[in-house]
């Protein structure tokens, strides 16, 4: 006989992947090291031989709920419910805590890090080790890895570079990923020709620092302008694969930016006048306690510049509140900021000590209840800014890309335009008579007839119409009331 016994073996998975879109990639690649297995993955836990829990371990709330996660499966194992043989946990949790976690949660039958993605193979093949947490600087995702793609089939993920250079005082990234490494641009743009051969249409490029793609590999010297020409590159061929509709950015850096990916962001078709690019405060002083390398007057000048040349500019940005040091004036100064530059898109952190970052020596911490208060204020600032955006958009005709029914509403389609990312940006509830005929995937166009803070509805154009007929149609729906009613948005936390 040979292998494990009948009743030994591993035959379904299921995963639980928390934090961000960089963490669902390395989840997506265990799914595929646990499908090259052999094993079906399923969507119950109770029904799993083996469950794998991708954790996040950046700020306090994180931490919290990947370890909640985790006590919640162990627990189901011990109370006798489920099938459960292995429970294993990946990810950056365990490569920030790997020996608290094994001695105070002995349920675990084996820890992974950060980078140690492809050790799950080790695991379902019987490995007996239960420390199995690496180096995070060892391991730098390719197109060669295994992948199964875990949301809908018509966007990706795909992370350019691993790690991070940056010092930031409230940052613990670069100790749970290690210094940057940059993906090389051939094997970048095989893996988006890899995606859109399986149906994808809209790529989002990412990862902690995409600014700083390619200044680690060779070749990268020079000026600064020099080496931002390297991005600018990597985008215009990502941009060039034939099939994909869409391209966007995400986490850039404020800092002088190539004028040739100002150019790509302005007018190329396929790449989105998008830019995420989180900011964290608006006080000299602030930005100065944080280690952030520059002012709010080089801040002042990105925001201007990228106005100045992406008419059609979505600014999504992200900021903290309650950083040690922060006083009233200081975060008065960050609300004028964000009423001057209108973000299309804010999130906002309230500031989490973390023990491993500089930030957490530092004098003046900030009680809860005024980060909190100080949370709910800029929200309320940003809620308002977004509300009077969205509602600028109707009589607005715009491309948007089909997404399929909505979650929460069986009935309804849905959509996002191109100022819309996924997950994070809201969406195009569509409507009218052409609606049955929307496909997944799809490219279509619609002209919005209703606005909420962050969502919009849209009346689905016919797939061909003349120019005349679109504007008489246009003025048609505007002057009246719309079918669809948008549902009430209560929480507006991480919009």
């Amino acid at each position: 006989m040979f292998g494990p016994p009948m009743s030994d073996r591993l035959r379904t998975v299921h995963f639980v992947s928390l934090g961000c879109a960089k963490n669902r990639v390395d989840t997506e690649v265990m799914v595929g090291v646990a499908e090259g297995a052999g094993l079906d993955l399923v969507g119950d836990a109770e029904e799993a031989d083996v469950v794998v829990i991708n954790t996040c371990g950046f700020i306090g709330e994180a931490k919290k709920e990947s370890i909640d996660t985790i006590l919640e499966v162990a627990d189901m194992r011990d109370s006798g419910r489920g099938r459960m043989k292995k429970l294993v946990v990946a990810g950056c949790l365990s490569q920030r805590y790997a020996d608290e976690l094994a001695k105070e949660i002995p349920e675990v039958d084996h820890f992974m890090g950060s980078s140690d993605m492809l050790k799950l193979g080790d695991v379902l093949a019987g490995a007996k080790d239960r420390m199995l947490v690496g180096n995070p600087a060892e391991w730098v995702y390719s197109k060669s890895d295994p992948r199964v793609l875990s949301l809908g089939r018509h966007f990706a993920y795909v992370k350019v570079a691993e790690g991070c250079n940056r010092s930031c005082s409230f940052c613990v990234i670069p100790d749970m990923r290690g210094k940057q490494r940059s993906r090389g641009i051939d094997d970048v743009v095989a893996e988006v020709e890899q995606l859109v051969a399986q149906g994808v249409r809209e790529v989002n490029l990412i990862s902690q620092d995409t600014i700083s793609w390619g200044r680690d590999l060779p070749g990268s010297g020079g000026d600064e302008a020099a080496r931002g020409r390297k991005l600018a590159e990597l985008v215009e061929r990502v941009a060039e694969v034939k099939g994909l509709s869409w391209v966007r950015l995400f986490y850039l850096y404020p800092e002088t930016i190539d004028p040739k990916l100002i150019e790509l962001l302005a007018q190329h078709p396929r790449v989105m006048p998008y830019v995420d690019m989180p900011l964290q405060h608006a006080s000299d002083a602030m930005l100065k306690r944080m280690k952030r390398g520059h002012g709010i007057d080089r801040q002042r000048r990105v925001v201007e510049k990228l106005r100045k040349s992406i008419p059609e500019l979505t600014f999504r940005t992200a900021f903290i509140v309650g950083h040690p040091g922060e006083t009233d004036a200081e975060f008065e100064e960050l609300l004028e900021f964000v009423k001057w530059a209108e973000f299309e898109r804010l999130a906002a952190f309230r500031y989490s000590d973390e023990e491993t970052c500089a930030s957490f020596e530092l004098p003046g911490k900030v009680p809860a209840k005024v980060a909190a208060q100080r949370y709910r204020r800029l929200m309320k600032t940003q809620k308002a800014i977004a509300h009077k955006k969205s509602k600028a958009m109707i009589g607005q005709e715009l491309e948007v890309l089909v997404e399929g029914t909505s979650d929460e509403h069986e009935y309804v389609q849905m959509a996002r335009h191109r100022g819309q990312a996924p997950e994070v940006d809201g969406q195009v509830y569509l409507e009218g008579p052409e609606v049955e005929d929307a496909r997944a995937a799809e490219l279509r166009r619609v002209v919005i007839t209703q606005a909420a803070d962050y969502d919009v509805v849209g009346e689905l154009l016919p797939r061909s119409e003349g120019e005349a007929a679109t504007a008489r149609r246009r003025a048609q729906l505007t002057a009246r009331r719309p079918r669809v009613t948008l549902p009430v948005i209560g929480n507006i936390e991480g919009r």
